[in-house]
């Protein structure tokens, strides 16, 4: 599996007991989603290795507690500390209306309701304080903070995002 065909959904933070069992703390506002599921993929390097799930329970809000198969003693389990986990992009769930995931709008265009069509979405720059759009308009690049007051719309059939930038932010690029 390659890591661009798969999402961040966590990191290995502690071991939870001397089984064997390690505690994920998972990136997800629903922790509940990932409760039921058979395998993950473990960073080692470069490489996504396949591990499977014996058993799995919430714990403490947004971790989750697992015993993995061939994982069974401190030793074993301290072996993949640290470690991302990572699943396939075909198991996040289906988002609707104007929520959307940062990889699934590249290449959309952005239009302003003022301004008119922005240009194409290359890149969401999650580094600032506050996401970006990082659009090309014909080789210059314009940034507009993803706040949710600023996205109007989007339209996945047609691949296009919706804004109201505040006044003169698209022209201090131009």
């Amino acid at each position: 599996m390659r890591k661009e065909d798969c999402f961040y959904l966590g990191k290995i933070v502690t071991k939870y007991s001397f089984k064997g069992e390690v505690v994920i703390k998972l990136d997800t506002d629903e922790p509940e989603l990932y409760t039921e599921m058979e395998s993950v993929y473990v960073e080692f390097g470069t490489n996504l290795v396949p591990f499977f799930i014996e058993k799995s329970s919430l714990h403490k809000g947004n971790q989750l507690r697992v015993q993995f198969e061939d994982v069974y003693s401190e030793e074993e389990a301290e072996s993949i500390l640290k470690c991302e986990i990572y699943l396939p992009n075909t198991m996040l769930p289906k988002l609707t209306g104007d929520k959307f995931y940062y990889h699934e709008v590249i290449g959309f265009t952005v239009v302003d309701v003022n301004f008119g069509e922005v240009g194409k979405i290359v890149y969401i720059n999650d580094k600032a304080a506050q996401p970006l759009f990082e659009i090309d308009r014909d080789g210059t690049e314009i940034f507009i903070p993803m706040v949710d007051d600023f996205i109007k719309k989007v339209d996945r059939e047609n691949k296009i995002i919706k804004v109201e930038a505040p006044e003169g932010l698209i022209a201090l690029y131009i």
